[in-house]
Protein backbone atom coordinates (compact mmCIF):
# COMPACT_ATOMS: atom_id res chain seq x y z
CA UNK A 1 0.00 0.00 0.00
CA UNK A 2 1.24 3.35 -0.81
CA UNK A 3 2.03 6.18 1.76
CA UNK A 4 -0.10 9.07 0.97
CA UNK A 5 1.83 12.91 1.95
CA UNK A 6 -0.63 15.55 3.48
CA UNK A 7 -1.96 16.61 0.00
CA UNK A 8 -3.03 13.32 -0.45
CA UNK A 9 -0.27 13.05 -2.96
CA UNK A 10 1.96 9.08 -3.32
CA UNK A 11 5.25 9.74 -1.04
CA UNK A 12 8.89 7.56 -1.14
CA UNK A 13 10.22 6.22 -4.52
CA UNK A 14 6.82 5.03 -6.17
CA UNK A 15 5.87 8.23 -6.23
CA UNK A 16 6.42 8.47 -9.97
CA UNK A 17 4.26 5.64 -10.79
CA UNK A 18 1.40 6.10 -13.33
CA UNK A 19 -2.27 4.78 -12.76
CA UNK A 20 -1.64 1.89 -14.44
CA UNK A 21 1.21 0.50 -12.18
CA UNK A 22 -0.83 1.44 -8.70
CA UNK A 23 -1.88 -1.75 -7.51
CA UNK A 24 -4.63 -0.03 -5.03
CA UNK A 25 -6.33 1.98 -7.38
CA UNK A 26 -6.63 4.76 -5.62
CA UNK A 27 -6.39 8.42 -6.00
CA UNK A 28 -3.73 8.48 -9.14
CA UNK A 29 -5.36 10.07 -12.17
CA UNK A 30 -5.84 7.67 -15.26
CA UNK A 31 -4.34 10.24 -17.65
CA UNK A 32 -1.01 12.27 -17.05
CA UNK A 33 -2.03 15.32 -14.98
CA UNK A 34 0.27 18.50 -13.66
CA UNK A 35 0.19 17.31 -10.04
CA UNK A 36 2.49 18.98 -7.21
CA UNK A 37 5.08 16.29 -6.39
CA UNK A 38 6.48 15.22 -3.42
CA UNK A 39 9.02 18.36 -2.22
CA UNK A 40 11.52 15.83 -1.54
CA UNK A 41 11.81 14.83 -5.59
CA UNK A 42 11.59 18.44 -6.26
CA UNK A 43 14.40 19.26 -3.72
CA UNK A 44 16.43 16.33 -5.34
CA UNK A 45 16.08 18.02 -9.03
CA UNK A 46 17.05 20.72 -8.19
CA UNK A 47 20.40 19.46 -6.40
CA UNK A 48 21.13 17.27 -9.01
CA UNK A 49 21.21 21.06 -11.57
CA UNK A 50 23.00 22.80 -9.41
CA UNK A 51 25.45 19.53 -8.97
CA UNK A 52 25.48 20.48 -12.82
CA UNK A 53 26.11 23.95 -12.38
CA UNK A 54 29.13 23.46 -10.43
CA UNK A 55 30.65 20.77 -13.03
CA UNK A 56 29.80 23.26 -15.96
CA UNK A 57 31.53 26.02 -13.14
CA UNK A 58 35.05 23.69 -12.33
CA UNK A 59 34.91 22.68 -16.18
CA UNK A 60 35.00 26.42 -17.46
CA UNK A 61 37.70 27.54 -14.60
CA UNK A 62 39.94 24.81 -15.63
CA UNK A 63 40.26 25.28 -19.27
CA UNK A 64 40.68 28.97 -18.32
CA UNK A 65 43.21 28.47 -16.23
CA UNK A 66 44.60 26.01 -18.93
CA UNK A 67 44.65 27.89 -21.78
CA UNK A 68 45.85 31.09 -19.75
CA UNK A 69 48.39 29.49 -16.93
CA UNK A 70 49.92 26.86 -17.88
CA UNK A 71 53.34 26.54 -19.21
CA UNK A 72 53.39 26.54 -23.13
CA UNK A 73 54.30 23.23 -24.81
CA UNK A 74 56.31 22.81 -27.45
CA UNK A 75 53.30 21.44 -29.56
CA UNK A 76 51.79 24.63 -30.48
CA UNK A 77 48.28 25.69 -29.63
CA UNK A 78 48.89 22.39 -27.06
CA UNK A 79 47.35 24.78 -24.06
CA UNK A 80 44.52 25.50 -26.57
CA UNK A 81 43.58 21.80 -27.54
CA UNK A 82 43.70 20.59 -23.60
CA UNK A 83 41.28 23.67 -22.43
CA UNK A 84 38.97 24.79 -25.15
CA UNK A 85 37.06 21.42 -25.24
CA UNK A 86 36.96 21.74 -21.31
CA UNK A 87 35.50 25.84 -21.69
CA UNK A 88 33.10 24.35 -24.65
CA UNK A 89 31.83 21.38 -22.18
CA UNK A 90 30.94 22.88 -19.07
CA UNK A 91 28.84 25.65 -21.57
CA UNK A 92 26.97 22.89 -23.19
CA UNK A 93 26.84 21.33 -19.06
CA UNK A 94 25.38 24.70 -18.22
CA UNK A 95 22.80 25.01 -21.29
CA UNK A 96 21.93 21.10 -20.92
CA UNK A 97 21.43 20.55 -17.06
CA UNK A 98 18.84 23.53 -17.43
CA UNK A 99 17.06 21.73 -19.89
CA UNK A 100 17.37 18.10 -18.12
CA UNK A 101 15.92 20.25 -14.67
CA UNK A 102 13.21 21.58 -16.01
CA UNK A 103 12.31 18.02 -18.85
CA UNK A 104 12.19 16.14 -15.09
CA UNK A 105 10.29 18.54 -12.97
CA UNK A 106 7.48 18.08 -15.76
CA UNK A 107 7.65 14.57 -15.78
CA UNK A 108 7.32 14.11 -11.61
CA UNK A 109 4.45 16.68 -12.69
CA UNK A 110 2.56 14.36 -14.87
CA UNK A 111 4.03 11.12 -13.13
CA UNK A 112 6.07 9.81 -15.77
CA UNK A 113 8.92 7.96 -15.72
CA UNK A 114 12.28 10.64 -15.81
CA UNK A 115 13.67 11.16 -19.14
CA UNK A 116 17.01 9.56 -19.24
CA UNK A 117 20.27 12.43 -19.47
CA UNK A 118 23.32 12.63 -22.06
CA UNK A 119 25.62 14.82 -19.65
CA UNK A 120 26.97 11.87 -18.12
CA UNK A 121 28.14 10.25 -20.87
CA UNK A 122 29.18 13.34 -22.86
CA UNK A 123 31.40 14.23 -19.74
CA UNK A 124 32.94 10.94 -19.61
CA UNK A 125 33.59 11.10 -23.19
CA UNK A 126 35.18 14.97 -23.09
CA UNK A 127 37.04 14.43 -20.02
CA UNK A 128 38.35 11.34 -21.35
CA UNK A 129 39.38 12.60 -24.56
CA UNK A 130 40.88 15.26 -22.74
CA UNK A 131 43.07 13.78 -20.80
CA UNK A 132 44.76 11.41 -23.10
CA UNK A 133 45.58 14.50 -25.31
CA UNK A 134 47.36 15.81 -22.29
CA UNK A 135 48.77 12.60 -21.65
CA UNK A 136 50.34 12.54 -24.86
CA UNK A 137 51.52 16.10 -24.82
CA UNK A 138 53.66 15.68 -21.41
CA UNK A 139 55.03 12.28 -22.69
CA UNK A 140 55.98 13.53 -25.71
CA UNK A 141 56.97 16.88 -24.46
CA UNK A 142 59.34 15.05 -21.97
CA UNK A 143 60.94 13.17 -25.19
CA UNK A 144 61.97 16.22 -26.37
CA UNK A 145 63.99 17.45 -23.85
Amino acid sequence: MWRRSESGLPCGSRAMMTAMDDPSGDDVPAAPEDREPDVRFSYANERTFLAWIRTALGLITAGLAITQLLPPFDFVGGRRLIGLPLIALGIAISVVSFSNWRNNERSMRRGVPLPRSPLPVVTAIVVSIVAVIGLVLVIVEGGAK
